[in-house]
């Protein structure tokens, strides 16, 4: 008999069964609102449907890992032939969220973290390092505490990616040292065992894989049980492994307060909202981490606004698809307008699905934000190029302390690719958003995303996204070469039949073409100044300061004593969260080296900034 069946034929008196069927019918909800929202897909409907399906049953078995074995009949019993439907567990009453205090057999006590120490190893993207604070703010409060040492640690939590190969080949690696580690202290008598968790969106994809290949893992949980992560610990105390990987609907962690694990750091991350509704054919992000929600603008903004207070400069506004966001608690927001006002998209763009309605959207959070702090600078990452319409790009245009640096992820140059990758566009609109961009904001700084080596991608159509990249001329690249996700459309219906030589060969000359004509960007930069955010010592030279421009380009300068303003002779030392102006004198196409000036601030910057341009197009319009 599968765990699946299982679960379903507990008796309702036993003492948890409360519990389980809270997490089964969170899951069945998120099963019944993608198969609801999937008709809005046409031809897509089958795609979405059959691996959401997948994956939750697969979540709903591992519920069983930690359930109790002595299961009796339960009224499904009868059913057994053809197995429980969604229609018998889909309940009309709300369905909340428990608690791990209130887990019927887990004792409060058991809880505590009893002051062990836990050591955080994190891969992937900046929603992982922002996870990694969440999960320790969660762990800290039940009273365990954090080391930087992989020896003194009692517990090692590895928060994984699983977007591409490579990322979880380290993940595996990394493993195997841990295993060595744990297995050398169990004959350590006086010490008590490790135990090893691996979470995030890895955790969710092969949880199965995780337990038979590495049996020294003692806890999977995915990217929205990290609430549960102080009950999960405690059940392996008993030497049980426990596994909570369910996705969620509305799980957008707004109550916790995230702890930085680099209290020290004058810049932080602040998730707005998780999860992607784009279904792009190559990505496992949405089996991952599930469908878009967004947090409510009050708790982001109460969060901007502790961290201005902390005395940090600059803040990132993190999500899958950071542009989509769309606060549905304040659907009356705007007076007078009805709420059920379209989301903008992008000139010829399109989607999936339906254009979403009513509720705040990402430029209403982008003008909230900017306004906290004029002297905290604002970015945001990852978005998607359809949700760049007029209004985000003029507020970006208009407001000093939002980076005019953009990341616009064409993923690949040549509209048939991007057809077979459901991008939602062709080569030509996305072409035209960028000039429409840099006509908005002529300062911009881009950056992109690319795929080489897609499903059935040929050399010509590899030529359009080198034509591409040339083109635009990027200041920062990220670039891959394609590897094959499961549950993606693309797993399901395409063939990864380009050979993984040619994807090698095509990705050396991404990267040529990219770090050439970045270099040429950089040398246009030498002469001029800019206004850097010192971040702190640089790296390579503790003679030397490093920190970021506004196009988010890293600067490197001597650490010297500058003055304090402009037209100021008192020198003051530089230290990080200053901000400096820096006249590049050298440039390569990672850096630019430069000589520190005088301390000066964004609104200062801004007007010398805006006299310079006022005072060059004067003489232009006079000469």
């Amino acid at each position: 008999m599968t765990l699946l069946r299982k679960i379903f034929i507990f008796n309702t008196k036993h003492r948890i069964v409360s519990y389980w069927s809270t997490k089964v019918n969170r899951s069945v909800a998120s099963l019944t609102s993608y198969g609801e929202d999937a008709k809005d897909f046409g031809k897509n409907y089958d795609d979405l449907t059959t691996n959401a399906s997948n994956s939750n049953l697969e979540l709903q078995n591992t519920v069983g890992q930690c359930a109790p074995h002595n299961q009796r009949k339960h009224k499904y019993t009868n059913d057994i032939g053809r197995g429980p439907e969604l229609k018998d567990f889909i309940i009309a009453s709300q369905v909340q969220p428990v608690k791990c205090e209130s887990v019927p057999y887990v004792r409060n006590a058991a809880i505590n973290g009893l002051n062990r120490k836990v050591y955080f190893e994190v891969y992937g993207c900046q929603m992982n390092v922002n996870d990694t604070d969440i999960i320790w703010s969660i762990l800290k409060d039940v009273g365990y505490m954090k080391t930087e040492s992989v020896e003194e640690a009692d517990v090692i939590l590895v928060v994984t990616c699983a977007i591409r190969e490579g990322a979880e080949t380290k993940v595996w690696n990394k493993l195997k040292h841990f295993k060595a580690l744990k297995k050398a202290r169990e004959t350590q008598k006086l010490k008590p065992h490790l135990k090893i968790g691996v979470l995030g969106c890895m955790a969710e994809r092969l949880k199965h894989q995780i337990l038979e290949k590495e049996e020294i893992v003692d806890i999977i949980a995915g990217p929205d049980s990290y609430k549960d992560l102080p009950r999960l610990l405690s059940l392996t105390d008993s030497n049980q492994t426990a596994v909570n990987v369910l996705l969620s609907l509305d799980e957008t962690y707004a109550d916790i307060v995230p702890v930085r694990l680099n209290q020290d750091s004058v810049t932080a991350f602040v998730s707005i909202m998780r999860g992607c509704d784009n279904m792009c054919t190559y990505c496992i992000v949405p089996f991952t981490r599930g469908r878009e929600r967004s947090r409510p603008m009050a708790s982001i903004v109460q969060e901007v606004s502790s961290l201005a207070e902390q005395g940090v400069k600059e803040v990132t506004l993190l999500g899958q698809n950071v542009n989509s966001y769309r606060d549905l608690s304040a659907m009356d927001y705007y007076g007078g307008l009805p709420s059920d006002r379209e989301t903008h998209l992008a000139e010829g763009f399109h989607t999936v699905y339906k254009k979403k309605k009513g509720g705040l959207r990402f430029v209403d959070l982008l003008d909230k934000v900017s306004s906290i702090d004029p002297e905290m600078r604002i970015r945001f990452t990852s978005p998607h190029p359809k949700d760049f319409p007029d209004e985000v790009l003029e507020l970006i245009r208009d407001r000093s302390n939002i980076c005019s640096s953009l990341h616009m992820p064409a993923q690949s140059g040549n509209s048939a690719v991007l057809k077979r990758m459901r991008r939602g566009y062709s080569r030509e609109a996305y072409f035209d958003l960028i000039c429409h961009v840099r006509q908005l904001i002529p300062n911009i700084s881009l950056s992109s995303d690319f795929i080489c080596g897609f499903c059935g991608e040929t050399d010509e159509e590899f030529e359009d996204t080198l034509t591409l990249m040339s083109e635009v001329k990027y200041n920062m690249a990220y670039l891959f070469p394609y590897s094959m996700r499961e549950k993606t459309t693309a797993h399901r219906r395409l063939t990864d039949d380009v050979p993984p030589e040619i994807k090698q060969q095509r990705l050396v000359k991404m990267m040529s073409l990219y770090r050439r004509e970045a270099e040429k960007l950089n040398q246009a930069q030498v002469g001029q100044q800019h206004l850097v955010l010192v971040e702190g010592p640089s790296k390579r030279s503790v003679k030397d300061m490093a920190g970021r421009n506004d196009g988010n380009t890293k600067v490197i300068f001597p650490a010297v004593e500058i003055p304090d303003s402009q037209y100021s002779q008192t020198l003051q030392a530089i230290k990080p969260g200053d901000y400096v102006v820096v006249q590049i004198i050298s440039a390569t196409s990672q850096v630019l080296k430069g000589v520190p000036l005088y301390h000066s601030s964004l609104s200062k910057f801004s007007v010398q900034e805006n006299a310079y341009t006022l005072t060059t197009g004067l003489k232009s319009y006079l000469y």
